[in-house]
């Protein structure tokens, strides 16, 4: 359904937009947005900075605080140590499953 701006029926750019984007889609395959978004990456890291990053992670993980609670850190941080793999040989070393356990559970206690 078009929009319409003036009376000379032109569509809006939101519009155009909307429908320019549902017709690439239909037009492509996954593999071409992961091409694409693999050359947008690398063409935003030749033009940004560590700093860039470090404060777009740092905005990521404020946003991402905000929108849950500390059982939520708990399980990715046991989810995170599980798949890093039980290793029983570590030398009297922390386990990556533990760690993982214990850095949710810090992380939860800040929240």
């Amino acid at each position: 359904m078009m929009t319409q701006n003036n009376k000379n029926e032109k569509m809006s750019r939101e519009e155009a937009g909307r429908m320019g984007g549902e017709a690439t889609s239909k037009n492509h395959d996954k593999e071409f947005y992961q091409e694409i978004g693999e050359k947008g990456g690398e063409a935003t890291s030749k033009n940004h900075d560590k700093e860039f990053y470090q404060e777009i992670g740092e905005k990521g993980g404020e946003a991402t605080a905000k929108n849950h609670d500390k059982e939520f850190y708990q399980e990715i941080g046991s989810k995170g140590g599980q798949s890093r793999g039980n290793n029983d040989g570590n030398n009297g070393k922390m386990s990556r499953e533990e760690a993982g356990r214990k850095g949710g559970q810090a992380r939860a206690r800040k929240n």
